[in-house]
């Protein structure tokens, strides 16, 4: 799939993006888990969120849906899972691949989690090697990739590890095997994550405890069923950030979007290189602070971004690489090499593509240095990675020429019905086959 983008106009309107995958993700795993019935709203129904809900249902859980983000979990348990038949397929999710590796690593039965080519070539001993500190016995290849082959494991030995890079995925994998440990886990982290999975087991009635940047799980506890209402995914309302705030004369209201302090890195970014965002309506849904965003278009100035922002806004620097593209003056990302192992090298196909666009930019081992300016016409390549291709989609707005953009199949893993959305919204975009 490819897509085409006309150049200019503006986003205007009111309209809410999908549900946060994050949130989407846990909910299926906690709520296989849990005792009871657990009713999910609001659930992320693309590529990687499924993948999860497959996944559970092939170790026995009965789910319900999706039926309009409307989901039904019969929780089995924590020991309730059954061993699947075959080779457990999480797709392009590194989410699912590394949370459930944690989840599965004290179960009584071997499990394979297999992915497609890109998660195939993303680090998991980043997760396995402190499983193996715990007892865990997990197979990989020599690179230390997936195939992921977790083998039944009696007991888990507690740890207390502190993390090399701060990560979500990382933290929520050991948090999730602690469940099964004999006595407390706990996890240190050098900078703030989302902590989305810390708010969730504790809304399932699993007590987690946080000193800072200290967080602990005690073994041997259960999770009760409870709903939840999956707010509107920050990460994909990123995209129309950007998008509204260089396009002259846009004026956008993004509904129920998630705000996590530890998720909201994007519009504090923003708002220091002079984005025009409004915070409206915020409240709590299911333990998650949510709001209205209303952007307006502002002109952009190039900054240093606060290297403390970038664990809080790591999926979304391939927009704020754009808004950069568009601001005037330098803006300069340091401390971002966790960009380089996501579904692609993330710097470097962002440099890459925008030099193709004419952009003045210089990749950096951990970040790049953009010359803010005119971004021009041409064709770019995602390289199948779904927020590349969502990104070079709003720069459209304020390219000279068409943007055609190769690989954009994976977009479904996180924004099924992107392009309807953005064509709603103003922006003049087609997808071809």
């Amino acid at each position: 799939m490819k897509f085409i983008v006309q150049p200019g106009g503006s986003l205007t309107g009111t309209v809410r993006v999908p549900g946060d995958k994050s949130i989407s993700h846990r909910s299926i795993m906690l709520g296989s888990l849990a005792e009871g019935t657990t009713h999910v709203s609001g659930f992320l129904e693309g590529e990687d969120s499924l993948a999860t809900l497959k996944a559970f249902r092939d170790m026995g859980v009965s789910i319900e849906g999706p039926d309009q983000g409307r989901v039904v979990i019969h929780g089995v348990g924590i020991d309730g899972l059954q061993k699947p038949v075959k080779e457990l397929d999480l797709g392009n999710s590194g989410t699912s691949m590394r949370l459930m590796s944690g989840l599965l690593s004290g179960q009584q039965f071997d499990t394979t989690l297999i992915g497609d080519r890109s998660l195939s070539g993303r680090p998991m001993k980043r997760v396995t090697d402190p499983l193996a500190l715990m007892g865990a016995k997990i197979d990989t290849t020599e690179a230390g990739t997936a195939p992921l082959t977790i083998h039944a494991c009696d007991t888990l030995k507690p740890i207390d590890y502190d993390m090399p890079v701060a990560s979500a995925q990382v933290k929520s994998c050991l948090l999730l095997a602690g469940m099964k440990a004999q006595g407390k886990t706990c996890v240190t982290e050098p900078a703030p994550t989302r902590d989305h999975t810390e708010r969730m087991l504790r809304g399932f009635g699993y007590p987690v405890q946080t000193n800072g940047s200290h967080i602990c799980i005690e073994g041997g506890g259960k999770l009760t069923a409870c709903d939840i209402d999956v707010p509107s995914d920050i990460s994909s309302a990123a995209f129309f950030l950007v998008g509204a705030s260089i396009a002259e004369g846009s004026d956008l209201t993004l509904q129920h979007v998630g705000i996590n302090p530890t998720r909201d890195g994007v519009i504090s970014i923003l708002r220091l290189m002079g984005a025009n965002i409004e915070v409206l309506n915020e409240r709590e849904v299911g333990g998650e602070p949510v709001a209205d965003l209303r952007v307006k278009s502002a002109s952009l100035k190039g900054i240093r971004i606060p290297e403390e922002y970038v664990p809080l806004a790591i999926d979304e620097f391939p927009a704020l690489f754009v808004a950069a593209a568009c601001a005037e003056g330098q803006t300069v990302l340091t401390g971002a090499e966790e960009l380089r192992v996501k579904e692609s090298d993330r710097i470097q196909v962002m440099v890459d593509n925008l030099k193709i666009l004419g952009v003045d930019i210089e990749g950096t081992p951990d970040g790049a240095i953009i010359q803010g300016g005119k971004i021009g016409s041409g064709t770019v390549n995602s390289h199948d990675d779904h927020r590349i291709a969502m990104s070079f989609a709003m720069a459209a707005l304020k390219a000279d020429g068409q943007i055609d953009i190769d690989d954009c199949d994976n977009v479904n893993t996180s924004f099924p019905g992107f392009v309807d959305l953005a064509a709603n919204c103003g922006l003049t975009i087609k997808q071809e086959n």
